[in-house]
């Protein structure tokens, strides 16, 4: 039987290298295998899950000395043994609890791994089986040697990997194919790529700070490794996984169903994303990174743990493609001697272009040729709308005309309407515009069931993050001047004191408005619930800046990238955030981190982004020459014309309201279930679900209504200010002349 499909021609900007030590540690894990009971534990069918044949034939040593080159040889030893571990835990608890169906006997053997990552003074219990004698050892090892913070982190990770492993044995179940933004999402929780780059940095002897671990262009660092470290596996592993185990969890499978398309299609789809989230990972650590070293004034030690870092994910990313394509567990037909080059000259990020290549461009090359070269303030014309999946009905709030009244008030009172430095024509804003916009149309319906007073103040917190929006790029966009934004943006969080003091004069409506809400809305929290908003706020106001700054380089975000991103610069974390904080005193706290609350969240979230990106096509890519929108990064990444791009976003949009659906009708019962919880943590939680149905609805039917994305009241706006964002035209002194059409109220061709 032939192969399913043909390899993709993939990216590999990094030869790999091979580590000394690989034969001790091969000899060292096979060792220690046995002595964790690993090559002889029976299978539900009489079997062996392993036999000392089968380790050898898979060769974790080979694959940890070709992704870890350079590490001495008791560390190569270390490491290697948790890959032994992870494959082992992953094929045992498939062969125990994947046939079976037992989902409770599944939960009972993760609950029990769990108690084996203790703290220093706690002692593990006695090991049942091969996974928790193997994981007891390891965390035993390894712990001593790295900090606290690192220990949590690994903890949380080593978690994830373990018990997020339910859901995929949940979609075997119910015969369940993921959509492929969930699946992306899981697979970096279930698929262990970030437990890896924890274990780079024991490999490499060094610890990324924990004061940078956090930052977005650290938490990029390693969600692109991860995210390219899968699709890589699932490219090589489909056919095992698939086709011979039954399996539904591969990245191939996920795309043939979404797209309707070939296994050859998909497959090729999948490399084009991995080449992306390869291509995302140099940009951050060659831009991002630089840029965060000196915002934060990192010392030198600081530089180099980071440094070491960065090129220890780049060393498993070419070596883990290496042991792939010589793998006996992979379909790698021909891929090793497609891959296998000899080392000449430099290594290392940015050093790809002192080896050229002859013949054709790579995929790197492609994607980044793309990604900056998207034509702008392109005459698209109005975006006719496919119908749209919503299954809930809207309500609107009795006090929306009071509202309505009000908040125009409360706008022209912080100086919405006021001229604003750099805006060549009056402000941001005007009344006339503002009440078009009709805000408190929008609150009424994702909070329908408010009292006159919350309403009020959900209104304004909607009139201050649209105006943040729009103010970036009319105040920054057209002369580039992203110092002056950072500097703005720093400004903020002293207009939300975590102890709800005083805060400096505000200099612009931005600061004005941020002081006003801040205080109506932080007075009643304590201090902690006060820090989490004021962070789900910093982080909204931070994806401003990665606007400008793609802007500024005109770069198409990477897919993946915009997703994550959207969610911020729309405020639905923000939104999200301060609901869950009215609710903090019923739900505790760890059931808001599980799969099924984040899902619901993050399926609602990318619905409502993606209403916004549909309805505002045309004035964001004819009229402000803008990039960020999901119907823009689709056309530039698969290379279709902008209505198939717009079905697929519509196929996005009903792919995650069905999985949204599905959640609250499966999920989360089962979830009230699984952690015991009382009526009040139910009804809050059902509350919330609820609130998430009025949000979706309202806000598709506020883009429905509002003027603010009609072509008519674009035009005429048009007429009246010089279009924001980055103006294909001369700005600043003296060039007011190039702009004379559009000051006396014509349409200049660009």
């Amino acid at each position: 039987m032939g192969s399913p499909f043909t390899l993709p021609e993939f990216h590999l900007p990094h030869p790999a290298r091979l580590n000394p030590h690989l034969e001790r540690s091969r000899a060292h894990s096979t060792e220690w295998a046995r002595d964790m009971g690993m090559l002889d534990t029976p299978t539900p069918d009489g079997g062996t899950v392993w036999d000392e044949s089968a380790l050898a034939a898979m060769d974790y040593a080979l694959m940890c000395a070709y992704t870890h080159p350079d590490c001495d040889g008791p560390t190569l030893d270390l490491i290697t043994d948790w890959y032994v571990w992870v494959f082992f835990f992953d094929d045992h608890f498939l062969e125990e609890f994947k046939y079976s169906r037992d989902l409770r006997g599944a939960q009972a053997y993760l609950d029990r791994l769990e108690l084996f990552m203790v703290a220093e003074d706690e002692e593990p219990p006695e090991p049942a089986n091969p996974a928790e004698a193997g994981l007891n050892d390891l965390w035993q090892r390894t712990i001593p040697m790295m900090s606290p913070e690192w220990r949590q982190r690994f903890t949380v990770r080593t978690h994830n990997l373990m018990v997020e492993s339910m859901w995929e044995l949940d979609n075997i179940n119910r015969g369940r194919i993921a959509n492929p933004i969930e699946y992306i999402q899981m697979r970096r929780r279930v698929g262990g790529a970030p437990w890896s780059a924890s274990l780079v940095e024991v490999a490499t002897g060094a610890e990324v700070p924990d004061d940078l671990a956090g930052t977005r262009p650290l938490r990029v660092l390693t969600d692109t490794f991860a995210d390219a470290v899968h699709l890589r596996n699932d490219l090589f592993s489909y056919e095992r996984e698939v086709l011979e185990e039954g399996e539904n969890s591969n990245a191939i499978l996920v795309f043939e169903r979404f797209f309707d398309c070939s296994t050859q299609e998909a497959a090729e789809r999948v490399n084009d994303l991995l080449t992306s989230r390869l291509v995302q990972f140099e940009n951050t650590a060659l831009g991002e990174v630089p840029a965060l070293f000196a915002d934060h004034a990192s010392p030198p030690p600081e530089q180099l743990a980071v440094a070491a870092y960065a090129k220890g994910l780049q060393d498993w990313q070419a070596g883990g493609h290496e042991w792939h394509a010589r793998s006996s567990r992979y379909m790698n037909d021909g891929a090793a001697t497609a891959t296998t080059r000899v080392l000449t000259g430099p290594t290392g990020l940015g050093s790809s272009g002192s080896r050229p290549r002859l013949g054709p461009i790579g995929p790197g090359m492609r994607r980044r040729a793309r990604q900056h070269s998207q034509p702008v303030f392109t005459r698209v014309g109005h975006l006719p709308l496919p119908e749209l999946y919503m299954p809930f009905a809207f309500r609107t709030n009795p006090g929306i005309d009071e509202a309505r009244r009000y908040s125009v008030g409360w706008a022209r009172s912080v100086g919405m309407f006021d001229s604003v430095p750099g805006v060549e024509i009056g402000g941001v804003w005007d009344e006339r515009r503002y009440i078009g916009f009709d805000l408190a149309h929008c609150a009424s319906m994702i909070h329908a069931d408010a009292d006159l007073d919350e309403l009020k103040l959900s209104t304004d917190w909607l009139s201050w993050g649209t105006y943040g929006d729009d103010f970036f790029p009319a105040v920054f966009g057209g002369t580039r001047n992203l110092a002056a934004a950072k500097a703005c943006v720093a400004r903020l969080p002293a207009f939300m004191p975590l102890d709800a003091g005083t805060t400096p004069p505000p200099t612009n409506a931005l600061e004005r408005g941020l002081a006003d809400l801040w205080s109506r809305t932080a007075s009643p929290m304590t201090e902690s619930a006060r820090a989490e908003f004021r962070t789900a706020v910093e982080d909204m106001t931070q994806s401003w800046l990665w606007e400008l700054e793609n802007q500024a380089q005109h770069h198409v975000p990477d897919p993946v990238d915009y997703l994550e991103m959207r969610r911020g610069t729309f405020g639905s974390d923000m939104t999200m955030s301060l609901a869950r904080l009215s609710r903090s005193g019923n739900v505790p706290s760890e059931v808001h981190d599980t799969r099924t609350i984040r899902e619901m969240e993050t399926a609602a979230q990318d619905y409502a982004c993606f209403t916004n990106d549909v309805y505002s096509y045309q004035k964001e890519v004819e009229f402000e020459g803008e990039i960020h929108n999901i119907v823009v990064v689709v056309e530039n990444f698969l290379e279709v014309d902008r209505l198939t791009a717009r079905d697929i976003v519509a196929d996005l949009m009903a792919a995650r309201m069905r999985q949204f659906e599905h959640i609250i009708s499966v999920d989360l019962p089962n979830l009230f279930e699984q952690y015991d919880l009382d009526e009040p943590a139910r009804q809050a939680l059902t509350r919330q679900a609820d609130e998430l149905k009025d949000w979706m609805s309202g806000i598709m039917e506020w883009h429905d209504k509002c003027v603010r994305y009609h072509e008519d009241q674009l035009l005429r706006d048009r007429g009246l200010a010089a279009p924001t964002g980055f103006a294909q035209r001369p700005t600043g002194l003296g060039t007011s002349a190039a702009r004379t059409a559009e000051l006396a109220g014509r349409r200049v061709p660009h």
